[in-house]
């Protein structure tokens, strides 16, 4: 059973951006779809009812075994039709608890978490599982960087791309600490970006993250860009101590203290805000597009 406000067991959210109140009906196609491919692993129609119990239960009506597969095949359609105009949050409670369900008690692979997932993104459900629970979207808000730093080089670009929508993905289903160490991976790689970089009153000599730092804060000083790359360092700092948030060089076992998904959030926005000032920083002391990152 995943955990949300009880209160949208009664009266699910109102619609905003994203669909809150009730399932879309594409959506419920797909979810479908994934239902008859997890069936062919075994009799096709147990594993029919076996959902169908679970949508059954949303409506609030009574489990009743179907006569024949075709009958389970009809049922199940209309009580998740029912279920996904009724309810979204127990729609949603209803097909991940059947899938957990099935994975805990047979060789059966069904859709797991980031699968759910990526169908509401898919269709702008407003909720995103992340085990044991069932967020808002509004709660999960990630600080916009640039998705095309005008100073990066196209392999560098794609490569800048594809960790910051790995990031977002590992956030989205739950994996904080993962999330975080792609994060922090990224701006160690931004800031290496840097190096060899003349910027107007010295050139860059650092080849690594804290020699970079301390080589544009001498050459930048009371500005700006030497705060931020204070403010930098020390989360940089923190986040690589076992005994702070032991993400870098891991926890330590006995005195160290794990990141939950929100303080994850909360560390990849503030690397997120980092990224997006010191990519423009990087522009703006290259003044080239074709600068080697």
């Amino acid at each position: 059973m995943l955990k949300f406000p009880g209160a949208w067991r009664f009266k699910p959210p109102a619609d905003d951006d994203w669909s809150n109140g009730s399932i879309p009906k594409a959506a419920v196609r797909e979810f479908r779809e994934m239902i008859d491919k997890t069936a062919t692993q075994g009799s096709r129609q147990d594993i029919l009812e076996h959902f169908k119990g679970y949508f059954c239960a949303v409506v609030g009506e009574p489990h009743v075994w179907s006569s024949s597969e075709s009958w389970s095949d009809t049922d199940l359609s209309a009580y998740m039709s029912a279920a996904a105009a009724s309810n979204a949050p127990l729609f949603l409670e209803a097909f991940h608890d059947a899938c957990e369900s099935l994975r805990a008690h047979d060789e059966v692979f069904a859709p797991d978490a980031s699968m759910i997932n990526e169908v509401c993104d898919r269709h702008k459900i407003g909720y995103i599982i992340q085990p044991p629970n069932l967020v808002p979207r509004s709660f999960a808000t990630l600080v916009e960087v640039p998705k095309q730093p005008p100073s990066l080089e196209e392999n560098a670009l794609e490569i800048y791309q594809q960790s910051l929508k790995r990031s977002e993905e590992l956030l989205r289903d739950g994996h904080g600490r993962e999330a975080i160490q792609e994060m922090l991976w990224l701006l160690e790689s931004v800031v290496n970006g840097f190096k060899g970089l003349d910027t107007g009153t010295d050139t860059i000599q650092g080849k690594y993250f804290n020699q970079i730092v301390k080589d544009l804060r001498r050459s930048q000083p009371a500005t700006t860009l030497d705060r931020v790359l204070d403010w930098t360092t020390a989360l940089h700092g923190y986040l690589s101590s076992p005994t702070g948030g032991g993400i870098r060089h891991g926890i330590d076992l006995k005195a160290g203290i794990a990141i939950d998904v929100e303080e994850a959030r909360l560390f990849c926005n503030l690397i997120r805000s980092y990224l997006g000032f010191l990519l423009a920083q990087h522009a703006q002391l290259s003044r080239i597009v074709d600068t080697p990152f």
